[in-house]
């Protein structure tokens, strides 16, 4: 199969793999968002039929499409059952659709990473059905018409390409009752992404209005000390039922989490920055530091901790800097190149944290237990969110 380009109809019934190679399931259909202005459609994401369920795999977790298939990036993948949302097309949906005197043979899509896949263009063919052959492959905006949705698909794309800080000031202006809808058409990743610039109370109203599940799918897919914020602020019934949806390990670091003050390093804390063992090559820590789902101020440096690496990790050994990594020579381990500015205990006040990184110009600093364990991490945006005036995020 074409690196470049990717045929929907050659796709399905291939493969899904993971990281390793290992097949997870087959390939059922694709799964894209009407296009607005002059971007093409976006693909959202894959429906895949794994242990006789069909699942959707979003576009952010995959890797790479091949000959074979389709190959994740790592982790787990959903098995609850695939549902369209509101303004979604199915690639497959449109396979066999007549357009005047031609018939849709195919659609492609082509990579564009680290942003995603694209709608490119639409095989045409024309003759009787068993003897039907492409005749051409039409560029996208010349059956723009075959991907149009509702009204409110056409508004949730034009929101899907707005920064997340300007989604969530324009979304914050629409009634109540059109923000539910906005957010029922959004993916949960998407949607954790918006809730995450909203104030904990806008944030609240709109996981109110959905099903537990879908809550639950979407404060997984949030950054844990923001998850951490957004149940703080749920009713205690509302926070017990989502917590008791969640996936076990998901759940049971958040629950960690919520025994901080909020006020304190704990409680502005994330559990889930870079960590490395210190014999790991430079190259490698560099292309962790690489993913572009990581937020930016996590990108920017690793914390290196003997085993395990999960938090609480090992004993904790100190920091590397995204800058010092790239003067180094890729094939040293990161043990030559550590820093060490210290750390906070969790107990410490967000005042105190907020000097700490001042004093020592740092993006993040390490937070550890007693032991001299790494329990977390606090980056500079965390605390800036807590030291600005409360209702800051309204005034934009």
């Amino acid at each position: 199969m074409d690196n470049k380009f990717v045929f929907a109809g050659r796709l399905l019934r291939l493969g899904l793999t993971d990281e390793n190679g290992a097949v997870l399931g087959r390939m059922e259909d694709v799964v894209v968002a009407p296009p607005h202005g002059d971007m093409s459609p976006r693909v959202l994401g894959f429906v895949a039929n794994v242990q006789r369920r069909r699942i959707f795999v979003s576009a952010g977790r995959v890797g790479s499409i091949g000959a074979t298939g389709v190959a994740l990036r790592g982790g787990s993948v959903d098995l609850r059952h695939f549902k369209a949302r509101p303004g979604e097309v199915l690639l497959s949906s449109l396979l066999g659709r007549r357009l005047g005197d031609e018939t849709v043979m195919d659609i492609s899509f082509h990579p564009d990473q680290p942003v995603g896949w694209y709608v490119a263009g639409v095989a045409l063919g024309t003759g009787r059905a068993l003897y039907r052959r492409t005749r051409r492959v039409a560029d996208w905006r010349e059956v723009r018409a075959l991907f149009d949705g509702d009204p409110l698909a056409a508004e949730v794309a034009a929101l899907r390409y707005m920064n997340p800080t300007d989604l969530a000031a324009s979304v914050n202006r629409l009634p109540a009752a059109r923000r539910a809808l906005i957010a029922s058409a959004f993916p949960d990743d998407e949607l954790a992404d918006l809730l995450e610039e909203l104030p904990e109370d806008e944030q609240v109203q709109l996981l109110e209005d959905m099903d537990i599940e879908r809550a639950a799918d979407v404060v997984e897919e949030m950054a844990p000390d923001d998850a951490v914020d957004l149940l703080s602020a749920m009713s205690d019934e509302l926070r017990t039922h989502v917590l008791a949806a969640l996936e076990p390990d998901e759940a049971s670091s958040l629950k960690r989490l919520l025994l901080y003050d909020a006020s304190t390093a704990g409680g502005l804390m994330t559990s889930e920055p870079v960590i490395v063992t210190p014999d790991v090559a430079v190259a490698e820590v560099l292309a962790r530091l690489r993913d572009p789902d990581l937020p930016p101020a996590i990108a920017a440096q690793a914390f290196v901790c003997e085993p395990p690496t999960d938090t609480p990790t090992g004993r904790y050994l100190g920091m590397i800097g995204f800058q010092r990594l790239m003067r180094e020579p890729p094939s040293h381990p990161v043990s030559r190149c550590i820093s060490d500015p210290g750390w906070v205990p969790p107990e410490l006040g967000e005042r105190e944290v907020a000097e700490r990184l001042a004093a020592y110009n740092l993006i993040a600093v390490a937070v550890c237990d007693e032991a001299g364990r790494l329990v977390g991490a606090v980056t500079v945006d965390d605390v800036l969110d807590r030291v600005l005036p409360i209702g800051w995020r309204r005034r934009r």
